[in-house]
């Protein structure tokens, strides 16, 4: 924005120089009056329709600002839309005796339109700029230069009120959000699994269970077809289980009676007896 500036006195410059070249009247004529300052008939606005809500404009980090500047064109020639820059300002009054470029916190960027706008007419323009700083406070001043058909130049402030520099808003659905948490559990999870390996791992030794057999020693039982009788004494040392299916034996086989068990000194004596 100070190149601007020096920019319009640059001009302006030129014109006092072209003035002084050229043959001065004397003041003592009667006719003699210092010039009339001339206005530029023109109503120029900025509004920031992405940007403005409730609360004031919020400018966001990281994501472009963009404004709409609409010229209307008053005077009876056509006029011409040269440049538009702004600068932000600290929004605190730094006193009279401050240096006024002290209070330029950051100056934005200058864009050349050379946009011709006819009488009467009215022409939007676009601006746009991106910031990166610490969410503040601060005043945002957008100014134009422009000229008319006599070729004078005129710079009209466009925009001058207090904003807001925000961050940008997150989601937890953004792509790189996503990213970021993912890259994150995978670097932990690797970071827990080193960490297990190299000192967990080392306080707890892994001991051999004492029965435990090895694999080429284990026994395994063979197992009878479902419904096949056992055949003998193949049954269960308990009884409980005979193996066998007791329907298919006559009953006089199952039900016979047990044999008595006579002592040899009972027989001995019997058979003396007898004689």
């Amino acid at each position: 924005m100070v190149a601007l500036r020096y920019s319009v006195l640059a001009a302006l410059a030129l014109r006092v120089v072209s003035v002084f070249a050229a043959e001065p009247e004397s003041p003592l004529a009667d006719d003699a009056a210092s010039p009339p300052e001339v206005e530029l008939k023109a109503d120029i606005i900025a509004t920031f329709p992405e940007a403005d809500d409730i609360f004031g404009v919020k400018l966001v980090n990281g994501r472009p600002t963009k404004a709409v500047i609409e010229v209307t064109n008053n005077e009876d020639e056509p006029i011409l839309v040269a440049f538009v820059g702004g600068q932000l300002v600290n929004p605190k009054d730094l006193g009279p005796e401050a240096n006024p470029m002290a209070a330029v916190v950051r100056n934005l960027t200058t864009v050349r339109y050379e946009a011709t706008i006819p009488a009467g007419e009215k022409q939007s323009l676009p601006y746009s700029f991106v910031l990166d700083m610490q969410p503040q406070d601060v005043r945002l001043q957008l100014m134009a230069v422009m000229t008319n058909s006599a070729n004078q130049i005129f710079q009209t402030g466009v925009y001058d009120q207090v904003v807001s520099i925000v961050e940008a808003p997150t989601s937890i659905f953004d792509p790189q959000i996503i990213f970021l948490y993912l890259f994150l559990s995978v670097g932990f999870l690797a970071t827990c699994y080193f960490v297990y390996k190299t000192y967990i791992e080392a306080l707890f030794p892994q001991t051999k269970r004492s029965g435990a057999k090895p694999a080429g020693g284990k026994k395994t039982r063979a197992t009878l077809p479902e419904g096949e009788p056992l055949s003998g004494g193949e049954g269960s040392a308990t009884g409980t289980d005979k193996g066998y299916d007791e329907s298919w034996i006559p009953s006089d086989h199952l039900n016979r009676p047990a044999a008595r068990r006579v002592k040899s000194g009972a027989s001995a004596k019997s058979k003396k007896a007898s004689e």
